[in-house]
């Protein structure tokens, strides 16, 4: 993230002052904004440090997810619900890592109805340099002492769990 200022203030902030005088309490519109905002800043960041290595974040999670299980392999549609992405998505991203050799897809032996992703040789190694960039610019969430983004995750926790992500 640049380190220089783009504005000489926060628009964010003037929008909440502007919102106060028409519309009235600019609480909730400035907290939601500024997620938005600082999802586009992280996102942009993660992408272009992963651009080199041919993947998104996203592709990047499911390669992480993919890792984390035993096996190395995981069923298409826990990947989605693990993911909280609809099945499309997982497609898409399983077609692309597919095609650049990170992944392949294994049918079930054991339910031919049911399709595994499996973690390639090159996918362990392009998820672990993709791993140590992201590491390296400590996930693009600069400015923040590991107790506020410890903080910062249970404020947005709250959120996610009344939204009914989780039980």
């Amino acid at each position: 993230m640049s380190d220089a200022p783009r504005l000489e203030f926060d628009p964010i902030e003037r929008a909440g002052e502007i919102w106060s005088k028409r519309i009235g309490d600019p609480t909730s519109m400035r907290f939601a904004t500024s997620i938005m905002r600082v999802q586009q800043l992280i996102s942009s960041e993660l992408d272009a440090v992963l651009k080199p290595l041919g993947i998104t974040f996203a592709r990047f999670e499911v390669l992480v997810l993919l890792s984390f299980s035993a096996t190395g392999q995981l069923p298409l549609s826990k990947i989605g619900e693990r993911l909280m992405v609809h099945p499309t998505s997982v497609t898409n991203a399983m077609d692309r890592l597919e095609s650049q050799g990170l992944v392949r897809r294994v049918a079930d032996e054991k339910d031919r109805r049911r399709t595994f992703a499996e973690l390639t040789p090159e996918g362990r190694r392009v998820m672990a340099e993709a791993t140590a960039a992201i590491n390296a610019i400590d996930f693009a969430v600069p400015g923040m002492t590991p107790e506020q983004q410890d903080q910062a995750y249970e404020l947005l926790r709250h959120l996610r769990s009344a939204a009914g992500d989780f039980a």
